[in-house]
């Protein structure tokens, strides 16, 4: 399955239902069973075979350091933050699930699906997500 940005996650982005920088925006990880549908996803509660494993914990880990660029080369503009860890981590994921939090899952509103193309597994090593170095998610043409 490709990487998508939910259209509910662009609808909010767009209208300012969701603000990247002063919401917290949560980084989820799901087993290869997980199917996303962009179009009927909306919410949290939506999402099905979270990763389960030491220490990740259900709902995943905020982004921190959140940026933006405006790329002039490729037309676009671009959503960072740091990397996400999880130490000494003992778990195998397939997929990242960036949304925002609210606290509650049927109202924290998916934003995108990041395939990472394989199952990733590891043993008490750091699980460790590197972001693209053109950010997390961009709009562009």
């Amino acid at each position: 399955m490709a990487s998508l940005i939910y259209n509910i996650g662009k609808k909010e982005i767009l209208s300012g239902e969701i603000d990247l920088t002063n919401d917290t925006i949560k980084c989820a990880m799901v087993t290869s069973s997980y199917t996303p549908n962009k179009d009927t996803h909306e919410h949290f509660d939506d999402i099905d075979n979270e990763v389960v494993g030491s220490p990740y914990v259900a709902g995943g880990s905020e982004l921190a350091n959140k940026a933006f660029n405006a790329d002039n080369t490729n037309d676009r503009g671009e959503f960072d933050a740091d990397d996400v860890t999880w130490a000494v981590a003992t778990l195998t994921a397939r997929a990242a699930i960036i949304y925002k939090d609210t606290g509650t899952p049927a109202t924290s509103t998916l934003i995108a699906y990041v395939d990472f193309g394989d199952d990733y597994s590891t043993t008490g090593e750091d699980f460790t997500i590197e972001w693209d170095s053109e950010g997390v998610l961009y709009l562009g043409e």
